[in-house]
């Protein structure tokens, strides 16, 4: 996947012209926020699971060696192989040696954020073997060559005319005359054509989003079955996923499953949520000849111990970027890598560098909504201001912008004398904006205004104001 996270301001400014991205968008307003904030409602301990939720991975993390040991050791009482890959590349190696060995030409995934990041796709293509996606929206993305807007919905960009558009360009052995008008008709030919697959493929790949220490069972949950049929029917079932998925038992695994579909989807619990320890043993009726588990850091132990390490609670939920105003306008590919949002503001420049995502945390209100609705109470706003500290000291921003920043600090540092500029220059731009009520040009504010209007203050200052109520009292 190609990084176009460092213009983030020439993407942002392309899906804000995009009227079938903005259109599509909607969805994500309409038909997230109001689902989770009923089923929180309707389970008065939420924020008291939040609070063990967050515990939870707080202790998992701080003893993240042991249970990573631990969790290895009961993958193989199971039967089954660990395999430790400390970059991307080692991931896909170890991924291809596996399919290899295994003399698959096939392979089916479930849907999986850590094979995006990883590149997997692409690789596996290169080397003979077809990955075939069987997440409804993931299997979308794939037919138009695109990596996923969202991290549990990855074709919400989409509209249904597109959707049916793409069906019908690559179904093309299907008869042309099909009606495709309603959503059911296109789920039915995804099915449809999904089907074979399963049964062609020689390995099924599945992230996680829970790894068990206790019994070396990975977990996911899915809303569609894919996930079951892509871990059952191949003979080798391979689990990758990253470090940071541990928790010590299967009762922690269940308390935080208790936050995640709330906060995804505001379901009370996701339709399948499936738990795999091994291979298939003596006496079971399905399930792989071999399991395999691809533990992959990839950047993450070097975010432990810092001020980024509560960045490894994630759950991948999307609460944050389903409340995101920035989200809302500009969609998920404008954050140009696999990661969007809140979440992707603080997770990006941790993995690929602050050089490449540094102006993602400066795509942010800091209105705090992220924070307010993560189930594992992620100081996402906090992270983001320690990314654009990071990015100024590194002087990765323009020579304009630094030099701003010192002029405002020089003032700031002077509460007498800021007050006195803020008093004389407030009055006259809002004289000067009170037509329209906001700039969109501005001398001294080219880097602002270029991709942003800039509103008129109205009237006198915040500090006046708070002097002109002590005098009246």
């Amino acid at each position: 996947m190609q990084i176009t996270s460092p213009a983030f301001k020439r993407n942002a400014h392309a899906a804000l012209g995009d009227a079938e991205l903005q259109k599509a968008l909607g969805n994500v307003r309409s038909g997230f926020i109001d689902k989770r904030l009923k089923a929180v409602e309707a389970l008065p301990e939420f924020d008291r699971l939040r609070d063990s939720a967050r515990a939870i991975k707080n202790h998992a993390l701080d003893n993240l060696d042991l249970y990573l040991e631990a969790y290895e050791e009961k993958v193989r009482d199971a039967g089954g192989h660990v395999h430790w890959a400390e970059t991307a590349a080692d991931a896909r190696r170890i991924v291809l040696d596996i399919c290899r060995a295994a003399g698959a030409k096939t392979v089916t995934k479930g849907k999986s954020m850590i094979t995006e990041e990883i590149a997997l796709n692409g690789f596996l293509e290169e080397n003979g073997i077809r990955p075939v996606e069987t997440d409804l929206g993931e299997y979308i993305i794939q037919l138009r060559g695109e990596h996923p807007s969202h991290i549990i919905a990855p074709a919400v960009h989409l509209t249904k005319d597109q959707v049916e558009a793409d069906f019908r360009r690559v179904h093309g052995h299907l008869p042309a005359d099909r009606d495709l008008s309603e959503h059911e008709a296109l789920l039915y030919e995804a099915r449809r054509v999904l089907r074979p697959a399963y049964f062609d493929a020689d390995v099924g790949i599945t992230g996680a989003n829970f790894l068990v220490a206790e019994t070396g069972t990975s977990i996911i949950v899915t809303n569609e079955g894919n996930g079951d049929l892509t871990q059952i029917l191949p003979k080798v079932h391979v689990v990758v996923a990253s470090i940071e998925k541990i928790v010590p038992t299967l009762e922690d695994a269940a308390q935080i499953l208790r936050v995640l579909a709330r906060s995804a989807t505001g379901q009370e619990m996701s339709v399948y949520t499936t738990l795999s320890t091994g291979p298939r043993r003596p006496g079971d009726p399905d399930g792989p000849e071999q399991y395999h588990v691809v533990l992959i850091d990839n950047g993450r132990s070097a975010m432990l111990g810092t001020e980024f390490q509560d960045m490894l609670r994630c759950i991948r939920c999307g609460a944050c970027m389903n409340h995101c105003p920035v989200y809302h306008a500009v969609g998920g590919h404008a954050y140009g890598w696999v990661y969007p949002g809140p979440m992707g503001a603080v997770l990006t420049p941790s993995l690929i560098g602050v050089d490449k995502g540094g102006h993602l945390p400066n795509a942010s209100t800091f209105c705090g909504r992220c924070e307010s609705v993560c189930p594992m109470k992620i100081p996402l706003p906090k992270m983001m201001r320690h990314w654009r500290e990071r990015e100024f000291e590194r002087g990765l921003n323009p020579a304009v912008q630094r030099s701003g920043l010192k002029l405002w600090a020089f003032f700031a540092r002077r509460p007498r004398l800021y007050g006195a500029v803020t008093g004389l220059v407030a009055p006259l731009l809002s004289a000067f904006g009170r037509r329209k009520g906001r700039f969109t040009k501005l001398p001294l504010a080219g880097g602002w205004t270029e991709f942003r209007d800039l509103p008129a203050p109205q009237g006198r200052t915040f500090m006046q104001q708070v002097a002109r109520d002590r005098r009246a009292r």
